[in-house]
């Protein structure tokens, strides 16, 4: 069941040290430790003291909050965290990220920008890039970050950065939201009235010519397009003539009810549509693994490596696959600690261990992802068969011992009868023959003896055996063609015992084998359920990125570059190739668990095989 523990007030997620060093702060990370809900990120970054705290406390349904500052310096330093429960998904958290301003003079390391900007990107499922006035020629060389993402992200572990590695940022970026405070025009082009987001397109248009003046231009225009398809566009008017710096202290009535309404129209469109944040794959993310995602960027960073999403994953798999493992098994344990009352009778405790298994599989499910060849599952499948295994040993040895305590406490008379010779009377052998019977009925009729029933009464009578051949043989009622048929009749006796303990150990036998069979079954099913689940997770990653190059594409049609939307077709192509592929990848994997089961199982089929009775004789 999802559990977070959610904020009154922000904390520092990623310390930005006086020397530009990075480190995630582990206030924070023990916050997101205990946070298993999907995650849906909001990162917002931006020049210092162009009003981003003061959205994200909007975001958050607070006044108050991220520090707004009131100087002309960067208040924020590094990035904070705010989780607060998400207005409209259940079940969800909505996490906050306010980052330190770009372009702080006092720092004088553009490259610790750089990092921040790229972490934002990394950790968001919408960005949220805020400037002031106008989206201009100016404004986008601010936004200079962008035509940089190739260098401060890779997609794999490899060092070269190939055209295909585009189609894969575009699967993975944030949503791009461009927030424009403190905008005074009108929304109008060429006389004509536009909406907010028309207006970010034009801004976003493109140059036609190959000079270094048009490539300039069209650099950071074409990098939003590639890395950000899609975009939406939010204008602020100021929100009051004076004062700025008081904003935190400034009643509702005094601010500028435009500005307002579009705050709300701001955070309606990010509650609504931003999605829970995902890793390359479309594995969705919880507050844990958020917190080990920014460790893994954050330590990239720090050995002078450039954070990898690949890397990234393999590393989040790895952990949380093991996690996983460990999970399943801590559940099966627990429950069948609790739903075991020993001793049992075989397909009882078959039945027990088989929904305990089915409930541990779907805790490792829900956990794992991309276990490939199922390394993992085959952990769990081995470690719940040990369990069972160390159960069903247990489980034996308790019914031995209730059984051997049984037969002890029925046979006390007799063994007292024997003592005062009441049996080697004349006479004494059908007496001692009517007490055996009767104990032996009152023994089969006693309840709860387990599945060591038959297998401890056949060793009972058979180390009884020379006992009665001793009194049968010194009974003086009986001639010696009596004492012949009645010899005959305790070995049919004690051989049908022993035929019944051995059909008990065979049912036991059976019974390992149907629960192979079920193990197999159940590993098999949830597997083929699991990888359903992962090829449509790539799929909608997959069908999104098209969508949006398609988007594009048009886009870029009308405004004619033809060469640019045939570049584009290529990665169009490329994607329903790799949709078709997708589609068409089989579900039923090689791996068969049966194989790991009867190498764990055949030791206690050799154990009960090699019966012949309870002491082992």
């Amino acid at each position: 069941m999802a559990s977070a523990v959610y904020m009154q007030t922000p904390v520092c997620f990623i310390e930005n040290s006086s020397d530009g060093s990075l480190r995630v702060n582990p206030v924070a990370m023990d916050i997101l430790a205990s946070n298993n809900e999907p995650v849906v990120v909001v990162a917002i970054v931006g020049l210092y003291r162009t009003g981003k705290s003061y959205l994200m406390n909007r975001l958050a349904g607070k006044a108050h909050g991220f520090s707004l500052g009131s100087t002309v310096e960067s208040h924020t330093k590094g990035i904070w965290m705010w989780c607060v429960p998400h207005p409209l998904k259940l079940n969800h958290s909505l996490v906050l990220l306010d980052t330190e301003g770009l372009g702080d003079v006092t720092k004088g390391d553009q490259k610790n920008d750089s990092w921040i900007f790229a972490l934002a990107v990394l950790l968001s499922s919408t960005l949220v890039y805020n400037s002031m006035g106008t989206i201009d020629q100016y404004a986008l060389e601010k936004l200079h970050f962008v035509t940089e993402l190739t260098e401060l992200i890779k997609v794999n572990a490899s060092d070269d950065f190939h055209e295909d590695d585009e189609i894969e940022y575009l699967k993975f970026f944030p949503t791009f939201v461009w927030s424009v405070r403190d905008f005074s025009l009108e929304l109008k082009i060429e006389g004509k009235v536009v909406s907010q987001d028309e207006y970010l397109e034009h801004a976003l248009l493109l140059k036609k010519g190959n000079s270094k003046k048009v490539m300039e231009y069209n650099l950071p225009r074409q990098c939003i397009r590639n890395f950000f398809p899609k975009r939406k566009c939010f204008v602020f008017v100021r929100p009051v003539g004076s004062n700025l710096h008081a904003m935190e202290t400034i009643p509702e009535c005094q601010i500028d009810e435009s500005f307002t309404q579009e705050c709300q129209q701001f955070c309606r469109y990010i509650y609504e549509t931003s999605q829970p944040k995902s890793l390359k794959g479309g594995h969705i993310i919880n507050g844990r693994m958020l917190g080990v995602l920014a460790t893994n960027y954050v330590s990239s960073i720090a050995s002078g490596a450039v954070p990898c999403m690949d890397d990234a994953v393999t590393s989040m798999a790895r952990l949380e696959n093991s996690a996983a493992v460990l999970q399943a098994s801590a559940y099966y344990r627990q429950q069948m600690e609790q739903l075991t009352e020993m001793p049992m009778e075989t397909k009882d405790l078959s039945d027990i261990h088989g929904k305990c298994e089915k409930g541990a599989l779907q805790v490792f499910m829900q956990r794992s992802f991309k276990d490939h060849n199922q390394e993992y599952q085959k952990q769990v499948v081995c470690d719940l068969a040990h369990q069972y295994l160390d159960i069903c040993v247990k489980n034996e040895q308790v019914s031995l011992e209730k059984c051997q305590q049984l037969l002890q406490s029925l046979s006390t008379e007799m063994d007292q009868k024997l003592q005062e010779g009441v049996y080697t009377r004349p006479g004494g052998y059908r007496l001692y023959a009517e007490d055996r019977n009767t104990m032996v009925s009152n023994y089969h009729s006693a309840p709860g003896k387990g599945i060591k029933a038959e297998v401890v009464l056949a060793d009972f009578l058979k180390r009884k055996q020379v006992e009665a051949d001793t009194i049968l043989q010194a009974e003086k009622k009986l001639s010696e063609s009596e004492k012949l048929l009645a010899s005959e009749i305790e070995k049919a006796v004690l051989m049908e015992q022993l035929n019944k303990a051995r059909e008990e150990e065979l049912l036991k036998l059976k019974q390992l084998r149907q629960d192979e069979q079920r193990t197999n079954e159940e590993n098999l099913r949830q597997m083929k359920v699991k990888m359903l689940e992962e090829r449509e997770e790539m799929l909608k990653e997959q069908e999104r990125a098209l969508e949006s190059l398609m988007t594009e594409q048009q886009a870029i049609l009308e405004r004619g570059f033809q060469e640019k939307a045939e570049l584009m077709e290529e990665q169009i192509q490329q994607l329903r190739e790799q949709e078709q592929q997708t589609r068409a990848g089989g579900l039923v994997s090689s791996i068969d668990f049966m194989g790991i089961l009867r190498s764990i199982f055949n030791v206690a089929r050799a154990l009960a095989t090699g019966f012949v009775g309870a002491d082992g004789e």
